[in-house]
């Protein structure tokens, strides 16, 4: 049977070569005209390991991620320590599986390399779709021709064609957020801040380090509450000025990425409510296309991930493509309520980061810093339903 993914990202990558795995024949079409990407860090939680080990595409990353000693809240401006969580140490015992940190274009080539060694030449760049008929067999509109498949994925991110086919035009719903992303070469800094996942937290704004490429970069992530949005993209470049007005006058050593980074992307944060379905006969959405969600639990890039295993164990039964639809409908009901439940506490946790003022922040955060101290397995525990999720070996709803 024949899959044709519209998308290269890591979900589109990922679906294919979890596809490939179970004997489909895959062919994904790609919008740019690279496999490149902006510069920015991803974190990889113990739930989205398990599906890379299972893609096989671990191997391929080695080289280049980065397993964090702990996962660390510190006061913005003051630099003190709220709690600190060892990771290293616990995450493969506590959830079966690691947490690391990469550079998304490693991620991206890694990705590339495992399915280009299970289907060779089954990636198209420069594609441009134009859309698709979901009748049996199912087409996609590309370059101006028509491919037939018995499915076809719409893994085409934030703006995706398909979801607007599928389900009409609609509005994203602004967050009030603005996040700027940088990288910083570590050998740059006098001071780079710890190497830990660590979220320093602020009055309407929180900005994220982590760190890249075995260490070599720092990553920085500020996100700032913001009246008035701007263009849906992540790729657009920023003014540093604007960057150091919010965090030039933090810890000294987040202070120092925002002085001495290359280049800021700015990223206007949307929100869309859960759709109320995810295929069209033959079609289905996956990852971002299907539920974005804010950056605050670093699960956007992992759900998508765990979309792409989950989609390959749904159609697993399917025989003809006449057993496609009801096996996205499967696909569909495995997924939601995961994925809606992960995009509330996403966008939740951007105000938990953004206390009004010193006093709230103290009755907040103090209760959580003493509980973290003594009592770390309780704080762990707040991610076993995330973390723990073993997308891999768990039966298909």
């Amino acid at each position: 049977m024949k899959a044709a993914i519209v998308g290269a990202g890591i979900g589109g990558l990922s679906a294919a070569i979890a596809l490939a795995l179970r004997g489909w024949e895959v062919a994904v079409y790609e919008q740019a005209p690279a496999l490149t990407e902006v510069g920015a860090g991803v974190q990889i939680a113990p739930n989205g390991m398990r599906v890379l080990d299972a893609l096989g595409v671990t191997p391929g990353m080695a080289q280049t991620l980065f397993e964090p000693e702990a996962i660390e809240m510190r006061v913005g401006r003051s630099g003190r320590r709220v709690f600190r969580l060892p990771m290293r140490s616990e995450a493969q015992a506590r959830w079966g599986a690691r947490y690391i940190h990469i550079h998304r274009a490693d991620l991206i080539a890694a990705l590339e390399a495992r399915l280009n060694a299970l289907a060779p030449g089954c990636i198209t760049l420069g594609a441009t779709v134009e859309g698709y008929t979901s009748a049996s067999p199912a087409r996609l509109r590309v370059n101006g021709a028509e491919v037939a498949a018995d499915l076809i994925v719409g893994a085409d991110g934030l703006h995706s064609v398909f979801r607007q086919q599928m389900l009409g035009p609609e509005q994203p719903r602004y967050t009030g957020n603005l996040a700027w992303r940088a990288v910083v070469p570590t050998e740059a800094l006098s001071s780079p801040p710890p190497p830990t996942a660590c979220v320093w937290v602020g009055q309407g704004c929180h900005a994220v380090t982590t760190r890249l490429r075995a260490g070599s970069m720092v990553n920085f992530v500020g996100v700032v509450e913001t009246p008035a949005p701007s263009e849906e993209s992540w790729r657009q470049e920023g003014d540093r000025a604007d960057v150091a007005a919010v965090f030039g006058d933090w810890d000294a050593s987040l202070a120092e990425v925002v002085a001495k980074a290359p280049v800021f992307h700015r990223w206007t944060l949307f929100d869309r409510a859960p759709l109320p379905r995810w295929s069209e006969g033959a079609v289905t959405l996956l990852g971002d296309a299907a539920h974005p969600m804010m950056p605050s639990m670093a699960q956007g890039a992992v759900q998508a991930m765990e979309d792409a295993w989950r989609l390959a164990m749904a159609l697993a039964p399917a025989r003809s493509a006449q057993d496609v639809p009801e096996a996205l409908a499967r696909f569909f009901k495995d997924r939601i309520a995961r994925t809606s439940h992960i995009q509330r506490v996403s966008l939740a946790n951007a105000g938990m980061f953004h206390r009004a003022s010193p006093l709230g922040r103290l009755a907040y955060y103090t209760p959580m810093a003493i509980v973290a101290a003594l009592m770390p397995g309780i704080v762990h525990g707040r991610q076993d339903p995330v973390y723990g999720y073993d997308a891999v070996h768990t039966p298909v709803l």
